[in-house]
């Protein structure tokens, strides 16, 4: 009777650890789900694009009505970047086209296609170097719509205070400068749709910086580049705008939130205050935290409960199982 209840509980803490495991493996695959929505007042095609050596995910694009949400989950090691389609439609000879963003595909997935100029972009790198993800809010190939990347579930990373909400929250199209205005040819309106950046609009080494000029000493900051930069402190501007521009979170205990138009509309010529402001929780004057779980965002090896609970408990079973 003993020798029986001893394989019994053999087994059960066998069966534990197994479960341990997979459950362990489940979570290394899943590194975010990222949560896209559209609060404009119009449908947003998103587009997505996985990096060269990166899994695909499970779509590269899709239509989202206002007011809609969808959520994409991505697995470990996963690189790449998302944006938001506009005025898109059939074209001639039934192919699906995009104003602005588009991606070359003739279809609502992207598959495979990137976002031909201008586009805001939200650019990953989940579980990179440190176990930290890696996000920015990208205005280095212009503008064509308000976007936001809010952290969900988690602390800021070891004190840093880069586990922050970026992106551009303002409505630049209005005032965009003339020689970097897009309209759309087929609305047959002058309206700007999207804003183009310097080196897209003039193609110059020095806007684009490349040649002598693809290094951050010689490659600086234009009058075009700071009209983005001033409207989106948190955005990249141009090519070596990293310092203000790169955010971090602790990988695998982090969701990403994707919001097209976060705010009221904010207009760069309506309003005298920093656009990028409205509405957000300022820190330090230059970031904001989204982070779960309250707390003070700098605060030390601060992470989530549920981030190791899970496991830990299980393992504790397993060894009461064996004891």
């Amino acid at each position: 009777m003993a020798a029986a209840h001893l394989r019994l509980r053999s087994l059960l803490a066998i069966a534990v650890v197994v479960f341990v495991v997979v459950l362990a493996r489940l979570r290394g695959c899943r590194a975010a789900t990222f949560t896209i929505t559209n609060n404009c007042g119009y449908t947003v095609w998103p587009g997505l694009l996985s990096s060269a050596g990166s899994a695909p995910l499970s779509t590269t694009g899709f239509a989202l009505a206002p007011g809609a949400s969808q959520a994409v989950a991505a697995p470990s090691g996963w690189s790449g970047r998302m944006w938001g389609r506009t005025l898109c439609a059939p074209a001639d000879g039934g192919k699906f086209a995009c104003a602005t963003g588009d991606c070359g595909s003739g279809d609502v997935q992207c598959n495979g296609g990137g976002a031909a100029p201008p586009a805001t972009l939200a650019e990953f790198t989940l579980d990179g170097s440190g176990g930290l993800d890696f996000f920015d809010v990208s205005l280095v190939d212009g503008y064509n719509l308000p976007m936001l990347v809010t952290p969900l579930g988690t602390a800021s990373t070891s004190g840093s205070g880069k586990c922050a909400a970026t992106g551009c929250v303002a409505e630049l199209n209005g005032a965009c400068p003339a020689d970097l205005r897009v309209a759309s040819a087929s609305s047959g309106s002058s309206a700007a749709v999207a804003c183009r950046s310097a080196c897209e609009a003039f193609g110059s080494a020095e806007y684009c910086c490349s040649g002598a000029y693809g290094n951050p000493n010689t490659c600086r900051p234009s009058a075009y580049s700071e009209f983005f930069k001033s409207a989106c402190p948190r955005a990249y501007s141009y090519a070596y705008d990293d310092s203000t521009s790169t955010f971090t979170c602790a990988a695998g205990a982090t969701d990403y939130s994707i919001t097209f138009c976060p705010a009221a509309p904010t207009s760069v010529k309506s309003s005298g205050q920093n656009p990028q402001a409205a509405g957000l929780q300022q820190l330090n004057d230059t970031m904001v935290y989204f982070g779960g779980g309250g707390g003070n965002p700098h605060s030390s090896g601060a992470t989530t409960a549920s981030s190791h609970s899970p496991i830990a408990f299980l393992v504790a079973i397993a060894l009461a199982a064996l004891l």
